[in-house]
């Protein structure tokens, strides 16, 4: 990503997060950036196009961290604590992106289905080690999807909870706590 890419990129986070979609414009892209309006008009056509950008690039920076996962030679308990760690630090360090993904998910207009499309594709990353699981025994039998959904929603609240209260929590603490949970469950195995 050239320099002027990477500008638009960040200041566009940063105004989608702050204004919300609909509330953004070219105008305030431009100025956060400090580029001329038609600088950013030269690279981008319009804010739709400014958005699948920036949640493209964002998604890829995710997504190249967690292909790193693959090349371990750990079983798949160990994978998908990896893919906890590395998704929850990301959202810690890129809060601004996630309040835009969490922002856009719902809706019928085509960027939302566009990106839920891109968040199910994610998704089935995080179901393919589950599945792995299952095979080899070392998680319980069940559906693979619905497991896979269920552990990406464990790991957006336990990003909103970093969100709500991020001057006060710990991001290693946070990561424990989630593993514990979604290893351990709600189930209290002593009772």
């Amino acid at each position: 990503m050239n320099k002027t890419k990477k500008l638009i990129f960040n200041s566009s986070i940063e105004v989608f997060s702050k204004s919300g979609y609909r509330g953004a414009t070219m105008d305030e892209i431009a100025t956060t950036a400090g580029l001329a309006k038609g600088t950013l008009y030269y690279n981008f056509n319009s804010k739709e196009e400014i958005f699948n950008f920036i949640v493209d690039n964002g998604l890829k920076l995710l997504n190249d961290e967690i292909a790193a996962v693959n090349e371990l030679n750990d079983d798949a308990i160990e994978k998908l604590k990896q893919i906890c760690k590395i998704q929850l630090t990301f959202l810690y360090e890129h809060n601004s992106f996630f309040r835009v993904v969490m922002s856009q998910l719902w809706g019928n207009e085509e960027r939302q289905f566009i990106l839920r499309e891109k968040v199910k594709g994610h998704i089935k990353e995080i179901e393919k080690y589950i599945q792995m699981g299952i095979e080899d025994g070392c998680i319980r039998k069940g559906d693979s999807e619905v497991m896979a959904y269920e552990f990406f929603g464990t790991l957006c609240s336990s990003a909103i909870y970093e969100l709500i209260n991020i001057e006060n929590v710990s991001l290693e603490d946070t990561i424990n706590k989630t593993l514990e949970f979604i290893f351990n469950g709600l189930i209290n195995k002593e009772a």
